[in-house]
């Protein structure tokens, strides 16, 4: 068994728990080996002693309350007023965080041009050297050989260069698209095996953050790190005041430093690209801020401790997520206690099966819930790296780290949902139109230019089946389009195609093949058919009608593909659609469906007349109407065939509706009562009307058709 918690980014793995030691005696303060390290550019302030917490003597007078003893503080213990009040406490250790500045940045490091020189050429020569290190390999023959020792390379490089690239490693870790399998064991390193900074300063920094002595907090803590990232390291202690077991982060010294100097420069390069390449659209200073912003967002612990909290309140009402609970009393903004989580990291194939489950089951687990991040709730967890999921024992899927998330608007939501509706349809001209919707053109871009770029892509890639289909294949190809045409994309949809390509790549470790969109696929058809919004109602009724006629097959197809999902329920089906149906302005649609149900009902009235003809004995047939031989009805075989095949789709369809799960007589009583308006009692009429002047038509083409000639 591995024990795993995150550490800003990264996961932590390790085998038997190292030693535990009680915690050192009670040190005089001044003794404390403080480190003295500048503050970044985004803050120049001190760090605030923060006074202990107080309560009521009885006698209207107060009495002091250590951090250990004091109650509530998250993780499940005190009540909800006391929760809030350590994490209101919490929030006032951590005033003094970094924010995100980049006016702040550029003010300082503008004033720093030998910096800035400096660790500019050391970015180059260090990528510079390794490049030129593959191209003399690969000009030689001897790439394959050298793959191990390359590999080797660039993860130290990553780790020498510090945070930011190691951000970068991390990202390629999870791409055996894009990189070996040689690359992909080395980098995935840089998830929690990186050089540790000295216990002395993390346990200093403990207590300098919480303003109390160690031994006061714990009553045991590992004697070092039990893994290390580019944020910070964790440890693993137990409280004394309750004997939970916790992780406790501490921010790596210096970090803000270290960071800003990196994005300073990045941010320098992304005003080059806005200024010179013009192929490039979208503004490559925005995407950069909003990374940049989201990272810093990572560095006040506390921000993360509230992620965590609204995330395991969206989504861990399902029971197979986990979220860790966070301990707000022994939190500040460089100080982070959580839930200590039993588990193994999803990329870790053999051990999670060695507990007998299935990592597949697991990844699609992940994209269910990551699909309900993004289209759902629209708040969604930016880093899911395999060391930020974990399989417990118990087969459930930990979320960690929560310092890097984002949103999707509401409308983008909707949008997204539309757009995949569109995309099924080939309607490229609608398709075009939501990227109006997704902010990602101006309302004055014409985009009549822009639907043949669309098709060309999109008709080749639907060749393939959706179970054929793969995200960067749609990533590439819409990129391509999108360096084409005057294409802004947000900031958020850039962290939306990160967090996407990461779980694409997890799945990908288990299952060469997996494909994602064939695991959303449930997801979207769910949406479609229960989501009550008006604009998902019109995405459905548009993807079920088309040229006048019902398209049973998409709907059989829907459902099949919808029941798939777990929270499915033919009940949240069938009601939001009669109420589309029935709606005053649902004239149009009121007519497209009478039209249909004439269909439907001459199919089955047909088809009952030749099965009751075709089970009379042949001697016992007699010669039906104006002596026709050949059956009852004026139809040929194949028009037979085509209508028997109709019926039996509506069949089939009114089959999936009855054995979904929920499915009960009883929810069909809702309809009873809709058919009572005076809407649905003409639409009623209107069907009926139909039907019979269609079979009407029918008897008449029978009674006058010419008998056939007898032959001599």
């Amino acid at each position: 068994m591995m024990s795993l918690v995150s550490t800003g980014g990264h996961s932590l793995a390790s085998g038997p728990l190292p030693n535990f030691r009680t915690t050192p005696p009670p040190r005089r303060r001044p003794s404390l080996p403080y480190l003295k390290t500048p503050r970044a550019a985004i803050v120049e302030s001190r760090p605030v002693r923060v006074p202990p917490a107080t309560r009521d003597n009885g006698n209207g007078g107060l009495v002091l309350v250590s951090a250990g003893a004091a109650g509530g503080g998250g993780g499940g213990g005190g009540s909800r007023a006391e929760d809030m009040q350590a994490e209101a406490r919490a929030m006032a250790r951590a005033v003094d965080a970094p924010v995100f500045n980049p006016e702040l940045i550029a003010s300082k490091y503008g004033r720093r041009p030998i910096e800035v020189v400096r660790r500019m050429l050391e970015i180059l020569t260090a990528i510079g050297s390794f490049g030129l290190k593959l191209w003399l390999d690969e000009r030689n023959g001897v790439f394959d050989q050298n793959k191990k020792v390359r590999a080797t390379e660039l993860r130290q490089i990553f780790t020498r260069l510090g945070p930011t690239f190691v951000k970068l490693g991390q990202g390629l870790s999870t791409r055996p698209d894009i990189c070996p399998p040689e690359f992909l064991e080395e980098l995935s390193e840089l998830q929690d095996d990186l050089p540790t900074f000295p216990d002395e300063e993390a346990f200093a920094c403990i207590e300098r953050e919480l303003g109390v002595s160690l031994d006061s907090i714990y009553s045991t803590i590992t004697p070092s790190p039990v893994a290390a990232a580019s944020l910070g390291q964790v440890y693993k202690a137990k409280l004394k005041n309750s004997g939970q077991t916790v992780a406790v982060k501490v921010q790596r010294p210096g970090i803000e430093k270290a960071i800003g100097l990196d994005f300073y420069l990045i941010r320098g390069l992304g005003g080059l690209i806005n200024k010179y390449v013009d192929f490039i659209t979208s503004d490559v200073v925005a995407l950069i801020d909003e990374f940049v912003f989201r990272v810093y967002q990572e560095l006040n612990y506390v921000q993360e401790g509230q992620n965590a909290r609204r995330f395991k309140k969206l989504y861990a009402d399902k029971e197979d997520i986990m979220v860790p609970d966070i301990f707000w009393e022994y939190t500040s903004g460089k100080v982070l206690t959580m839930e200590w989580v039993e588990g193994v990291k999803l990329n870790q194939q053999e051990a999670i099966e060695g507990q007998g489950l299935k990592v597949l089951d697991l990844v699609n687990t992940g994209i269910q819930c990551s699909l309900r991040q993004l289209l759902e709730y629209g708040y969604f967890h930016a880093d899911p790296h395999p060391g930020n999921l974990l399989a417990t024992p118990e087969g459930k899927l930990a979320f960690l780290d929560f310092g890097m998330m984002s949103e999707t608007p509401e409308e983008a939501r909707f949008a997204i949902i539309g757009h995949v509706v569109h995309l099924v349809n080939r309607d490229y001209e609608a398709m075009a139109q939501d990227y109006y919707a997704l902010k990602f053109l101006s309302p004055d871009v014409d985009v009549t230019p822009i639907v043949p770029a669309l098709q060309n892509f999109f008709d080749d890639a639907l060749n393939y089946t959706v179970s054929e289909l793969n995200f960067k294949t749609l990533v590439d190809g819409l990129g391509a389009v999108f360096y084409q045409y005057p294409f802004n994309v947000p900031a958020y949809y850039a962290l939306i195609l990160r967090s996407l390509t990461v779980l694409e790549g997890l799945a990908l470790y288990a299952d060469p093949n997996f494909k994602v969109l064939a695991a959303s696929y449930p997801y979207f058809a769910k949406r479609l058919l229960t989501d009550p919004n008006p604009y998902l109602r019109d995405a459905l009724v548009e993807l079920l009608f088309k040229d006048g006629r019902f398209r049973w097959a998409r709907l059989e197809n829907l459902l099949e593909q919808g029941s798939k999902d777990r929270d499915f329920s033919a009940k949240d089906a069938l009601q939001p659609v009669l109420k589309l149906l029935l709606a005053p302005d649902g004239e149009e649609l009121r007519r497209l469906v009478v039209k249909e149900a004439v269909y439907v009902s001459e199919a089955v009235v047909l088809t009952s007349v030749v099965d009751t003809y075709n089970s009379i004995p042949t001697v016992l047939r007699p010669p039906i109407l104006n002596g026709n031989g050949r059956g009852p009805l004026p139809m040929t075989d194949a028009e037979v065939l085509r209508i028997r095949e109709f019926r039996d789709l509506v069949v089939r369809v009114w089959g999936l509706l009855q054995t979904s799960e929920d499915f009960d007589p009883a929810l069909f009583q809702p309809i009873l009562q809709v058919l009572q308006q005076p809407e649905a009692r003409s639409l009623g009429g209107r069907v009926i009307g139909g039907v019979t002047q269609r079979l009407a038509a029918r008897l008449l083409q029978q009674v006058l058709r010419t008998p056939p000639p007898v032959p001599t």
